[in-house]
């Protein structure tokens, strides 16, 4: 497998950015009651981290060190707030149901994260391919979730009512007990049968799942201002 498609690959599946590195735990469980909710954020998300990474990775060499953060949050607060606008444009029952979390995912985990780990380190299209893969995984996540939590907590599937089920819902799991439930069984699920789960050894770079995405180099930063220190 080409390195492209490993940079694609693994935001499915083993640096799922919900359930494996359990980041944007706070939308994922607000927006998971509905199937149309869920591809909606889903799809709001991936968008402003494709464009973050991109411009970001482009920036690389430009951005001061000492800034690089606030830089980032700046460059992912316009794409959102651009994003938002769209929404309200063409789909304004989107924007009322997605409400607050729409314009939250300025401090997403994901995309800050992806921003430091990933795209300040590497070109502009392999920044591009991880985040699109970041961001199908995170889609597929909350796909998931919402379908188990719709299908079985209200009895319907993207607004669609499912015969028997529309009248003996568990109305349980559309309220936050039950996301936390279906969370947890989710994050179970892939830690005992899928085959790349983040090691526990110790929290250096061998435990750490994204360490072939950084080539370990935050470790080996914080190795050196520690020896400076000294």
């Amino acid at each position: 497998m080409n390195k492209t498609a490993q940079n694609f690959l693994k935001g499915i599946i083993k640096e799922n950015p919900v359930l494996v590195l359990v980041l944007g735990t706070c939308p994922t469980l607000a927006t998971s009651t509905s199937v149309i909710n869920a591809l909606g954020m889903g799809a709001a998300a991936t968008v402003v981290l494709l464009c973050s990474n991109v411009v970001i990775s482009a920036l690389r060499k430009v951005i001061p060190d000492k800034v690089r953060i606030p830089c980032y949050i700046v460059l992912i607060a316009g794409f959102v707030t651009m994003v938002q606008m769209l929404v309200k444009a063409f789909a304004p029952d989107l924007d009322k149901a997605l409400g607050i979390y729409l314009p939250l995912i300025v401090v997403n985990c994901i995309i800050l994260g992806r921003a430091e780990m990933f795209a300040n380190k590497n070109k502009v299209f392999d920044s591009a391919i991880d985040a699109l893969g970041m961001g199908v995984g995170f889609t597929l996540a909350l796909f998931c979730m919402a379908t188990i939590r719709e299908v079985f907590g209200n009895g319907t599937f993207a607004g669609i009512e499912i015969p028997v089920l529309i009248d003996n819902h568990i109305s349980i799991l559309t309220m936050a007990p039950g996301g936390f439930f279906v969370f947890g069984l989710l994050i179970a699920a892939v830690n005992k049968f899928g085959k790349y789960k983040p090691k526990k050894k110790d929290f250096g770079c061998e435990g750490c799942p994204q360490a072939d995405s950084c080539g370990k180099t935050s470790c080996e930063k914080e190795e050196k201002e520690a020896a400076v220190n000294d």
